[in-house]
């Protein structure tokens, strides 16, 4: 379920099959008949709701005036092609984190979103509002983690751990060439045994007394440097980032 004339409109210009589209005519303005038109013309079922059916159906407590029924694609980890960077998310628990990294996956050219362990639904309400749209652009995968990472050996991806201490600055690091970026739970980062089935951790360097970053934001840093550095010479110095 997507909610929101902004996720409603990036539906509509991913072409995803839509179920339904539902609509509060009471709250409507000439913005969502315009999306309603559009929808119409595409296909797509529409309701009208009376405002008080609307608001039970609607995950948020104030909702918009849109609401839609969509069936969105889970991608295999063998459908995949041309890895550059996996962005994989290891018992990530906080829909919010989840969206964020959804969203810079695609903003960062990212091959895929990987789902692994306990991690949060993918297509929760609330990752999905946090992903703006993203999530309509970038592949997402749900995989158990052994299953990644004989992908990984398969295919020649390295398995780079972020780790909040120990391990290499990520500007030292080649994330240029096929990775798969693990950020782990956010109480208890990432297990014994992804840590061991890395081929390198990396440490994002801090100042200041903060113990550790959100791993929305960690995993965002990482996808972000391995586009700069697929951006430039394979013999060349990383550039600079952030």
């Amino acid at each position: 379920m997507i909610e929101g004339p902004d996720l409603v409109e990036a539906a509509l210009g991913s072409g995803v099959e839509f179920e339904a589209l539902f609509v509060d005519l009471e709250r409507a303005d000439v913005a969502t008949a315009e999306l309603v038109g559009r929808a119409g013309r595409a296909g797509v079922r529409t309701f009208a709701l009376e405002s008080a059916v609307f608001a039970r159906v609607a995950d948020t407590k104030t909702p918009q005036a849109l609401l839609a029924s969509v069936r969105l694609p889970v991608t295999e980890l063998n459908a995949l092609s041309a890895v550059s960077t996996l962005l994989v998310l290891c018992d990530v628990q906080d829909p919010g984190n989840a969206g964020t990294l959804i969203r810079s996956s695609d903003a960062s050219g990212a091959s895929a979103v990987v789902f692994c362990g306990q991690s949060v639904d993918p297509f929760n309400p609330k990752t999905l509002r946090a992903s703006a749209g993203s999530v309509f652009h970038v592949p997402i995968v749900v995989a158990d983690f052994n299953e990644l990472r004989t992908y990984c050996r398969r295919e020649h991806v390295q398995i780079v751990a972020s780790v909040a201490r120990g391990g290499v600055s990520p500007r030292e690091a080649d994330l240029a060439g096929p990775s798969a970026l693990l950020v782990g739970n956010e109480a208890t980062g990432l297990s014994s045994g992804e840590l061991a089935a890395a081929d390198l951790a990396v440490t994002i360097p801090m100042v200041g007394s903060a113990e550790s970053l959100n791993a929305g934001v960690a995993g965002s840093l990482l996808a972000f440097e391995a586009m700069y550095q697929r951006g430039g010479a394979a013999n060349d110095a990383p550039r600079s980032s952030l």
